[in-house]
């Protein structure tokens, strides 16, 4: 039996249960506060990009979904295991959080998780570093956000957001949200 025939006797309604239970493990949706542990948030989201452990015994895990998704999902877990909460943080009220001339990429990649990849540059003559994140601006217009490094010290000069590549029609694509 070739796939073709296969997808045809699937009936719709299975195919909607399985699309809606991958996009709940994208973002943990269906994750409970104060009952998911470190395991549930895994099994549901997946390994994190990246994973801090605090004095206090908390524990935040990254989960960018770029470059293609506009959102990382920041998951807050308390010192006795357990979910506290999960915050999509690639937003204007996250970005005005950094400081120039105080914050450093510590910090930066803490409160946004990480930048994407091949969007990471460095100007040897300015000696700074430059990150890069895609996210859905207050437009649903997708946009980038980037923070410039003063590449020695790691302390962020500023940051900016622009408009992301234009489509085909000269439009900005929309965000599917």
């Amino acid at each position: 039996m070739n796939v073709r025939s296969l997808i045809g006797r699937v009936p719709p309604a299975l195919v909607c249960v399985f699309l809606l239970a991958a996009c709940a493990g994208y973002s943990g949706y269906g994750l409970k506060p104060g009952v998911a542990t470190v395991s549930d948030v895994i099994a549901t989201m997946g390994v994190p990009a990246m994973r801090w452990l605090d004095a206090d015994g908390s524990e935040q895990l990254a989960y960018p979904r770029g470059p293609s998704g506009p959102q990382t999902f920041m998951v807050f877990m308390a010192p006795d295991g357990r979910l506290q909460r999960i915050e999509q943080v690639l937003d204007m009220e996250h970005f005005a959080r950094i400081q120039p001339g105080k914050s450093d990429r510590e910090s930066v990649l803490r409160l946004l998780g990480p930048p994407v990849p091949q969007w990471t540059a460095y100007f040897k003559a300015r000696n700074e570093l430059v990150w890069e994140w895609q996210f859905c601006d207050s437009w649903n217009q997708l946009a980038r956000f980037d923070v410039l490094f003063d590449a020695s010290s790691g302390i962020v000069r500023t940051s900016y957001q622009r408009q992301a590549l234009m489509g085909f029609d000269g439009v900005a694509p929309f965000c599917g949200r």
